[in-house]
């Protein structure tokens, strides 16, 4: 009985294999291979597993596979070319061309067989020869870099190539196999910064995609000199050392899986010990004085990508349980740090905000309460530890601690808010006379104002004393924040045009002083800052956000912020513009609930008079006049962790403002919008991402995709749109993502093939079946670009499915555009294989009545197309062309070819008289004199 399932399990397997569903063929094999002890069969079935596996690119699989039948029967011819394919794809050549020259053995006459020997020992002298070049190169470039009287430009060629030669896997092994790391190391000896730079990113090219490699190198350079090279004042420096370390971590925590290349992954022992010890020396990096602020935004980087889990799917925290246990004091005192006092630790305007994110990020990482209150106490007693009464320097650090902490996490912020002595800090230190302390109290308090019920406790108890300190106040930077306080209490009834906190006019007045010290280039950039933070919170007012985008002087002030090394600034920024574009969601007010809301005197939300349509449209117009989207290409470039997904949504949802009026299309793509555009689809939360997609295909759907995204970034386009052809996205989003493909399917075979291995085919199809006449209309249109493509027609090849069947009737449709898109599908699957010619007169009863109502037609395109199938039917087989004589077609073709061609006319006329002369060449009709 066994045996019997297992061979019905193979055929099985056999048809799935014809229908090109490789997957379900690989399961029907594997599990005939659990039922049978035959060994014919079973060497069958290791051979047919083994073609799956070349199919779906899992070389390795299909290797082994394959070296199971031969184990069977060494002389498996089959077998033996399967391994050899798997092979060669693997790299191992040598291996490769070994099988093929068994298989020439046993099939001497084989063209194929000789084909690919002749390209083997092709390729393996090729390999040979590169890699003793390879080798003399390396040598070489080592001789010039090592030479300290080598010429300048020398030297920086010599520096240029070998990061290349890092960058590729030949190169990578030549130089480790020729003691490249211990020359690499001297070069680091050097001290000097351009040597010191090629070294540190030849490594990085080592150790992407190789984890023994990157363990060696790891080993060799020792992860305490990595760091102090990434502790140097020197940006550039940094930065390259971070990507060292970065390829390194993603090389042990095999997070860099894809780039292996498709070979074996080298034995190599536990790598968890090696990111441990990564994971320690950059925290201890974070409070040593001897690092700079550049090498602490690093060092935050690096734990903020790898230690928080990127999918809360999987299970394991235990990093961040790590990290807490080991770090979380370490972090807090970075966030802690005033830079007015005399104990602060080297900063950037950036590392504050790291810390507070990776803070956040580490919370949100932690899967129950008992490990969010062990977080909460370490937190809790980090603060309380800190106060003193006879140190206030230690007062401020702690109320600084806080405010940081109420960036990230709010709701352990609003806890450790409610710490005893911790409002009376904030309030004892606005009193305070020195300005330190009061910087520090009205950041705490503007911070601790985000929730309306905490804003209205703040602005009964607060606000006379914020008003007070920006009346006495002649310090500039206390005076803005102290206005940024008071803006963002202003506006806790967000966009609620009836719920207003201060009095009419007000915010307007606030607003107008944030703009004023926005545009005063005098003031240093973290101080300028903060007027945007004041313009994130009023410009939730219709009146002070339409007042703003006027203010063209201002906008370019906040763009050039934008611009600048400090990234702090891009949440506010972001908001900003979506504030002023609308972007943010609104819930829909259903007429009835507000009638029941008046009647029992509960407070209805308004929408101001300026929040219509027509203003917002104007505000966009003004937002891309003041060059809105060349800022907004500079911010998504910002490749830090202040670069949220909370901030890139923001961004996807203003990018989505600005493509919504297709004739500002042109300028946003003119100004790098289309590119700034494809991270922010593939990276962020779901809902930016579905954002940006829908930018993008609004884009996609209007523009030249060579111009909008040129390069290799048009593939990249592909996904994003796949994405949105999706039930669950709503019918404009399905809509615009189908014009965008059809416009990228028409540009060339290499993007429809990507547009088919995304496994869009299935869902343009779907499409193709909708009620709805426009979306039906734009996934036919896709499909008749997509029929070029050769494994799509093979799709409509298959036995077994309705795909020819849909077209053929979409043809009979009385929507002209969908006639038009599926005529012309149906002349180039006709024109392309003669079977779908007889296939097609087989899926319905309707096909000739189809067929000479598209040749009947008066849209002069839809008729064409139609004489064009005719043409190709009657090409295909002399039986089918005699019954398309024999029916009312003849009669169509004969009126169709008497008529005089003019110009619109010519191309019909034309095809309608190529089928006549088809049909007198059969001899089933003769020419009239």
């Amino acid at each position: 009985m066994a045996e019997m399932e297992a061979a019905q399990l193979k055929e099985e397997g056999n048809r799935h294999f014809q229908l090109q569903d490789y997957k379900a063929a690989t399961k029907s094999y594997s599990q005939a291979l659990k039922l049978t002890k035959d060994k014919a069969l079973l060497a069958t079935l290791y051979r047919n597993r083994a073609a799956c596996g070349l199919k779906t690119e899992n070389y390795v699989q299909a290797a082994s596979d394959a070296s199971r039948a031969i184990d069977i029967n060494s002389s498996d011819i089959k077998a033996l070319y399967r391994r050899c394919q798997a092979l060669e794809h693997l790299g191992k050549l040598d291996q490769a061309f070994k099988d093929v020259q068994r298989c020439a053995t046993l099939e001497p006459r084989n063209q194929n067989f000789q084909e690919t020997l002749r390209r083997l020992n092709t390729s393996i002298q090729e390999k040979l020869r590169v890699q003793f070049s390879t080798d003399s190169r390396v040598q070489k470039m080592f001789e010039i870099l090592l030479d300290g009287n080598s010429e300048a430009d020398k030297l920086e060629k010599a520096a240029n190539n070998l990061i290349v030669l890092g960058r590729e896997e030949a190169g990578a092994e030549r130089i480790f196999q020729n003691n490249g790391v211990a020359l690499l190391l001297q070069l680091v000896d050097t001290k000097r910064p351009e040597l010191v730079l090629a070294a540190v990113r030849t490594l990085s090219g080592m150790c992407s995609g190789h984890r023994a490699r990157a363990t060696a190198i790891l080993h060799a350079v020792r992860i305490d000199r990595i760091c102090s090279l990434m502790a140097v004042e020197n940006q550039e420096m940094s930065l390259a050392v971070c990507n060292l370390l970065q390829a390194i971590i993603d090389a042990l925590s095999g997070e860099d899986k894809q780039e292996h290349r498709r070979k074996e992954e080298a034995l190599v022992l536990d790598t968890k010990k090696d990111l441990k010890q990564i994971t320690n020396h950059l925290l201890d990096m974070l409070v040593s004085k001897k690092v700079s602020g550049q090498g602490r935004d690093q060092a935050l980087n690096l734990l903020n990508k790898n230690v928080p889990r990127k999918d809360l799917a999987i299970q394991d925290n235990s990093r961040t349980i790590y990290v807490v246990d080991n770090g979380l004091r370490k972090i807090l005192k970075v966030v802690g740090q005033v830079p007015d006092l005399p104990s602060c630790l080297p900063l950037t305007d950036n590392t504050r905000m790291l810390a507070t994110i990776l803070i956040n990020k580490l919370y949100d990482d932690l899967r129950c309460d008992p490990e969010r209150d062990h977080f909460r106490k370490i937190c809790e007693e980090y603060i309380t530890g800190k106060f003193d009464p006879q140190d206030m320097d230690k007062n401020v650090i702690a109320i600084q601690t806080v405010s940081g902490i109420l960036q990230g996490p709010f709701d352990l912020g609003n806890q450790l808010l409610g710490l005893k002595g911790v409002m009376e800090m904030m309030v004892a230190l606005c009193g305070s006379e020195r300005e330190t302390d009061q910087l520090v109290a009205v950041e705490a308090l503007i911070h601790a104002s985000t929730k309306l019920s905490r804003a209205t406790f703040i602005i009964t108890n607060g606000v006379s004393l914020l008003k007070e300190i920006y009346k006495t106040t002649k310090n500039e930077k206390i005076k803005i924040r102290t206005l940024v306080g008071l803006c963002k209490l202003g506006s806790a009834g967000g966009t609620d045009y009836g719920l207003r906190q201060f009095a009419e006019g007000s915010t307007e007045k606030l607003a107008k002083q944030c703009r004023k010290w926005l545009c005063n280039a005098s003031i240093d950039t973290r101080t300028r800052r903060w007027a945007v933070e004041g313009l994130a919170y009023l410009t939730l007012d219709a009146d002070v956000k339409d007042d703003f985008v006027q203010d063209i002087p201002a906008l370019q002030a906040m763009f050039e912020l934008a611009k600048t090394p400090d990234k702090t600034i891009l949440y506010s920024v972001a908001t900003t513009l979506v504030n002023c574009t609308n972007s943010y969601d609104v819930k829909e007010v259903i007429p009835e609930l507000v009638q029941l809301a008046k009647f029992s005197k509960q407070h209805v939300p308004e929408e101001h008079p300026k929040d219509k349509k027509d203003f917002v449209d104007m505000r966009v117009k003004r937002l891309l006049k003041a060059g809105v989207i060349s800022t907004l290409a500079c911010m998504v470039k910002a490749d830090n962790a202040i670069l949220t997904d909370q901030t890139k949504e923001l961004l996807a949802r203003v990018f989505l403002a600005l493509c919504d009026n297709p004739k500002d299309r042109g300028t946003i793509v003119a100004q790098g919008g289309g590119k700034a555009l494809i991270p922010l689809a593939l990276e962020g939360t779901d809902v930016g991402k579905v954002k940006a997609a829908h930018a993008l295909a609004k884009i996609a759907a209007v523009s030249n995709p060579d111009i909008a995204f040129p390069g290799e970034r048009v593939y990249e386009v592909v996904r994003p749109l796949v994405s949105l052809l999706d039930t669950e996205r709503d019918g404009l989003q399905n809509y615009e993502a189908l014009l965008g493909l059809t416009n990228l399917s028409e540009r060339s075979d290499k993007l429809r093939q990507k547009i088919f291995k995304e496994k869009a085919l299935p869902d343009i199809e779907n499409y193709m079946f909708e009620n709805h006449d426009q979306l039906r209309q734009a996934a036919t249109e896709c499909m008749c670009n997509m029929v070029v493509n050769k494994e799509v027609q093979e799709r409509f090849l298959a036995d077994g499915n309705d795909r020819l069947k849909l077209v053929v009737l979409l043809c009979g449709e009385d929507d002209d555009k969908v006639q038009n898109a599926a005529a012309g599908a149906l002349a180039m699957l006709t024109a392309a294989h003669k079977k779908l010619c007889l296939k097609m007169t087989q899926v319905t009863t309707q096909w000739l009545e189809i067929l000479q109502r598209l040749c009947l037609h008066d849209r002069l395109s839809v008729q064409h197309r139609g004489l064009v199938i005719a043409y190709n039917l009657l090409a295909a087989d002399a039986e089918l062309a005699k019954k398309l004589v024999e029916s009312e077609l003849l009669e169509i073709l004969t009126v169709v070819g008497k008529q005089e061609p003019d110009e619109k006319r010519a191309a019909v006329v034309q095809t309608a008289r190529e089928c006549l002369i088809k049909c007198m060449e059969y001899g089933f009709i003769k020419p009239v004199s």
